[in-house]
């Protein structure tokens, strides 16, 4: 497996991916990142210097995703923690776990003391998992992702 920054040709490839868990869960397709106008463009995106997407591949098939971006309206030195997405036979193989290292490290690297996170109980392991990495529960949500429809909202300290 290996581990890189995302690539245009990857964009296709990865929108279909995190639309493809949405479904698989049956979550919510408005006000989420299943309709989010960047989850088709996620090269573009992840072109702010403050951020960056990994994408896990092997023998040039992409494994799964995770990333981190200065939201709109976090606070100062607060990152989100973004589009981290695994199919579903691939899950629980220890892909997530660096992947999420991998984002952590770089927030750090990045000059982030914080990471916030959105979700929704469609994805309880997930929340489990991000529990179990130091994220606290919060009761209300940070910045203005515009996914209005995500109700659990976490933080983690660096």
């Amino acid at each position: 497996m290996k581990i890189r920054q995302v690539q245009e040709s990857d964009n296709l490839g990865l929108a279909k991916m995190i639309r493809d868990v949405f479904e698989e869960y049956d979550a919510p397709k408005k006000g989420t990142v299943y309709s989010d106008m960047t989850t088709d463009a996620l090269f573009e995106l992840f072109q702010n210097k403050k951020s960056i997407l990994y994408v896990a591949e092997n023998s040039e098939n992409i494994l799964g995703c995770c990333g981190i971006f200065p939201t709109l309206g976090l606070p100062e030195h607060c990152a989100e923690l973004v589009k981290f997405y695994l199919p579903k036979e691939l899950r629980n193989k220890g892909i997530g776990k660096i992947l999420l290292e991998r984002c952590i490290a770089a927030a750090k690297q990045l000059g982030y003391s914080q990471l916030y996170i959105e979700s929704l109980p469609h994805f309880s392991k997930a929340i489990s998992m991000y529990e179990k990495q130091g994220f606290i529960s919060l009761k209300n949500p940070l910045g203005e992702s515009g996914h209005t429809s995500c109700n659990i909202w976490m933080l983690k300290q660096l």
